[in-house]
């Protein structure tokens, strides 16, 4: 089988293009493009068919497990293939190991150390209850993210681009430190007893329904992260589409009610805008892919993500 690629341009990116046996599947051709390039690893490429000029169809994307055969017209025994390089990749328990990291090794940092001297602050520290109990609180809630990172979470895709290690890590330190600097502010004024309480409280429940959650997804996903998409039941999931989100927004509610800071806040609104976008983008798709025609499932009627609002 003759196999021309081509780049997004139209460009041919291997000249003389790729000769390959009949029974070839993708993933053969992944591997002798790495062969030939010496640079571009599977995880790296992208491959799809290519896209009639002027259309504005999605470019369909080759899976790795198919043949190649089930890419060409009949009869035919060549096809052109549009290559894309994704750039350098790393694993996602990679990405989300030092996301996490983090926001676990900064908060500690400006409730043990008197960084606080460094920002024009002489006086003497007290510390109050709530603030130590937000320590243990963030603690836990990011141990647990990257436990659930290496034992628990089975990904679809097994790498993604270099890049997105520097934005999330940005993303995560940074409102990991801003938040760490007000709630463990020597002049924080505590919320009451009872409010901190009803906060951590509701909080930590919210935490063992996230964690009980991922378990669910996990069983949808076969070891290898295979296993397509899947109508997810059972526990919070028969009521709301992305319940795992949902605890996740919770649980940072419960820690805003118990230590009342602005950055607490600032961090909720931005996390609960993007969860929102995925969970939206998800819910979409799931009603597209099990729409009850044809024989297919009908996915039932759920919340989004925000009962009772979304």
């Amino acid at each position: 089988m003759k196999v021309t690629l081509v780049s997004r341009s139209g460009r041919e990116f291997i000249k003389g293009g790729l000769e390959l046996h009949d029974s070839a599947n993708v993933a053969d051709l992944q591997e002798a493009i790495y062969k030939r390039t010496k640079k571009f690893y599977p995880s790296r490429q992208r491959l799809t068919l290519p896209v009639p000029s002027g259309s504005k169809e999605r470019p369909v994307v080759l899976n790795y497990k198919k043949s190649l055969k089930d890419y060409c017209d009949e009869n035919q025994n060549n096809i052109t293939v549009v290559f894309k390089d994704l750039g350098t990749q790393v694993s996602y328990r990679t990405l989300f190991f030092f996301e996490y990291l983090g926001p676990l090794i900064l908060y500690p940092i400006f409730y043990y150390f008197p960084v606080y001297k460094f920002f024009g602050y002489e006086g003497k520290r007290v510390i109050h209850p709530v603030q130590s109990y937000a320590l243990y609180y963030w603690c836990f809630h990011y141990f647990k993210r990257i436990m659930e990172t290496f034992f628990i979470h089975r990904f679809s895709h097994a790498t993604s681009p270099l890049s997105n290690v520097f934005r999330n890590c940005a993303y995560y330190w940074t409102f990991g430190s801003y938040i760490a600097y007000y709630v463990n502010h020597p002049l924080y004024t505590p919320v009451s007893d009872l409010q901190m309480k009803i906060g951590f409280g509701f909080g930590l429940v919210c935490q063992l329904a996230n964690f009980y959650c991922h378990i669910i997804l996990k069983n949808l996903r076969s070891p290898d992260g295979n296993g397509g998409y899947q109508i997810p039941c059972g526990f919070l999931f028969n009521i709301v589409t992305c319940a795992n989100y949902t605890t996740e927004i919770y649980q940072w509610l419960g820690f805003n009610i118990a230590t009342q800071t602005v950055a607490g806040y600032v961090f909720l609104v931005v996390a609960t805008s993007i969860m929102t976008n995925w969970a939206l983008a998800k819910h979409h798709r799931l009603k597209k892919l099990f729409d009850g025609k044809e024989g297919r499932t009908k996915y039932p009627r759920r919340w989004v993500i925000l009962p009772p609002f979304l």
